[in-house]
């Protein structure tokens, strides 16, 4: 196993899958483990924890190596040609299970087999995945700052939690860490009802699966979305060109360079108990800011939105 030579504030190592599981058409579920997943962890709930997995640069070559990294250790990766360097993608963690030296990493990965073999490096990965396999993982080392959890919803009193298929597992895992008196409500757009997964949740939030069948990415959600805070109309999901595919807007960050500081909280608005989350395709994410808040007038810093990915764009680290 790999291993560094300097104590890096985060986990950069192999892991070893242990467990591999078809969940539905769209979803592969791989465990990971291995010796350093003992230090995996953050002071709190993991919610919508982000980790890094990266994958050896041919299917079935070897993992890349980060022997003796240090610091540097992203210019010493991206120095490397691609076929050694692998390509790294991000990931939500959904779950964690054992301890100790037996800690073990769940990893819920959108997969789609194309007909034209038209996969990125992740799904082509995991349509593969079999015990044995290793990757490395890039997570919060227990006891440091990382970062990587964007769900901070304060002292709202209700919740709303939207995405696609690609903000699935980072919802099912926030909505199984909900204090058991939460309120509100949950909307996940996956592409078939084979799809629909069954998951834990506290009695006071609503959850609802929408499966698309064929239909518009995100028509539905958008709709069941502005339907549910009484605000029913048409549909609108942005064009591609109007669309930012770095859409990453929270409470405390805007990728548009927002003052974030300057947001002012709504005084008497019937939205204002409300702290809504929403991650998904770019275009999707897009229009869903764009009602809630400057349609409906909600407060910016009541709400996270979060472009995983964007139409026909190549996914990044």
């Amino acid at each position: 196993m790999t291993t560094t030579q300097d104590r890096l504030p985060m986990i950069l190592d192999e892991v070893e899958v242990v467990r591999v599981e078809r969940l539905s058409p769209s979803f592969v579920r791989v465990e990971l483990g291995g010796a350093c997943l003992a230090e995996f962890g953050v002071d709190g709930p993991l919610y919508d924890q982000r980790i890094k997995l990266v994958f050896p640069g041919v299917p079935g070559g070897p993992v890349p190596s980060f022997e003796g990294v240090n610091d540097s250790w992203w210019e010493t990766w991206l120095s490397r040609p691609e076929e050694e360097r692998g390509h790294m993608r991000t990931y939500t963690v959904r779950d964690v299970v054992g301890e100790g030296g037996d800690t073990r990493l769940v990893v819920d990965i959108v997969v789609h087999e194309d007909a034209h073999g038209d996969v990125g490096p992740g799904c082509d990965w995991a349509l593969r995945a079999a015990v044995g396999d290793r990757v490395v993982v890039l997570g919060p080392r227990r006891g440091e700052q990382y970062g990587g959890i964007e769900f901070v919803p304060g002292a709202a009193a209700r919740l709303l939690l939207v995405g696609d298929e690609t903000a699935v597992p980072a919802i099912c895992a926030i909505l199984a860490q909900l204090p058991v008196d939460a309120t509100g409500a949950a909307y996940l757009e996956v592409p078939t009802a084979a799809d629909i997964q069954t998951v834990q949740h506290p009695e006071g939030v609503a959850v609802t699966w929408l499966a698309r069948e064929g239909a518009a990415h995100g028509a539905g959600l958008h709709a069941a979305v502005l339907e549910h805070l009484g605000a029913g109309g048409a549909v609108t999901l942005e064009e591609p060109e109007e669309v930012d595919p770095d859409l990453w807007e929270t409470p405390t960050y805007s990728s548009s360079g927002e003052d974030v500081e300057a947001a002012q909280l709504v005084v008497g608005h019937d939205l204002g108990d409300l702290y809504a989350w929403i991650a998904g395709e770019s275009g999707l994410v897009t229009g869903l800011r764009r009602a809630l808040v400057k349609d409906l007038g909600m407060d910016r810093r009541q709400v996270a939105f979060m472009g995983y990915w964007r139409r026909g764009v190549a996914m990044r680290s």
